[in-house]
């Protein structure tokens, strides 16, 4: 299994190689990594003290609501019958370590700590049987929500996508399967979420599925699988962090927005 990084080196944006212990370059075998990568010269850095960047930048952020039994339980809602998608937009992508803002006048802004599929292939109308082989890797996202918008709209675009509400990272970790996987939500080092991958209600298979039949995505898109039981509110001087087993924790502080 490799972790892929987006840092910052030289003053410029570089995917750099966690593997057993070392980190190397990131070679592209292509016009992108999403081409395939071999490693370069090992470097000496440590991704835990170094500018991490979003691993990616999607053009398709495409989010699943109520994907988790235990969480469609904790709001009270029946199961859905099929996944529930919205978008967020590309404005909402957040950088590791990056600041979180709370919109003025917006009420409660709650956290939800998600496991995510980074797709490596254009991808239209994959069969469920074949849809890992368009993943390329996993990752962390934080779905911040104004929870209030939310409880007072029927669509979620505008809970979901004011900026800085996406926190992606801190890697692409490859090489992964489809077991079951931790995902856990932290806010201040207390742990809020704790649950597991084995909730969920469609799977990643199915949810590749189902989300291109009705739209191709690119490599480099992500689709966010929903959250578990747990969800409550940031308060600005929070700091709140992201984990998925095998891939890593994605943290973040969080501040009022400036007027």
């Amino acid at each position: 299994m490799d972790r892929l990084y987006r840092v910052v080196r030289e003053g410029h944006p570089s995917f750099v190689v966690e593997r057993a212990g070392g980190v190397y370059e990131a070679v592209p075998r292509g016009a992108t990594i999403f081409d395939g990568y071999t490693t370069g010269a090992a470097l000496p850095l440590d991704v835990r003290t170094a500018t991490l960047l979003a691993p990616v930048r999607p053009s398709t952020l495409i989010c699943v609501g109520l994907n988790y039994r235990d969480h469609a339980a904790e709001m009270k809602k029946a199961l859905p019958a099929e996944p529930m998608l919205f978008l967020k937009p590309p404005t909402t992508v957040l950088d590791p370590g990056a600041t979180i803002r709370l919109p003025p006048g917006v009420g409660r802004v709650d956290y939800e700590s998600e496991l995510a599929v980074v797709i490596g292939r254009r991808a239209h109308r994959v069969k469920r049987a074949e849809a890992w082989q368009y993943v390329f890797g996993l990752t962390c996202v934080n779905d911040v929500t104004a929870r209030d918008i939310q409880n007072r709209e029927i669509q979620y675009t505008r809970a979901k996508g004011f900026d800085t509400f996406a926190p992606i990272g801190p890697c692409i970790a490859t090489g992964l399967d489809d077991r079951p996987r931790t995902v856990e939500g932290l806010v201040n080092g207390v742990t809020k979420q704790h649950s597991s991958s084995d909730q969920l209600i469609f799977s990643i298979a199915e949810l590749i599925e189902y989300i291109t039949f009705v739209m191709t995505l690119e490599p480099g898109d992500v689709i966010s699988t929903g959250t578990p039981s747990g969800v409550g509110p940031l308060a600005a001087g929070d700091v709140v962090t992201v984990s998925v087993e095998g891939v890593g924790s994605l943290t973040n502080p969080v501040a009022e927005e400036e007027a």
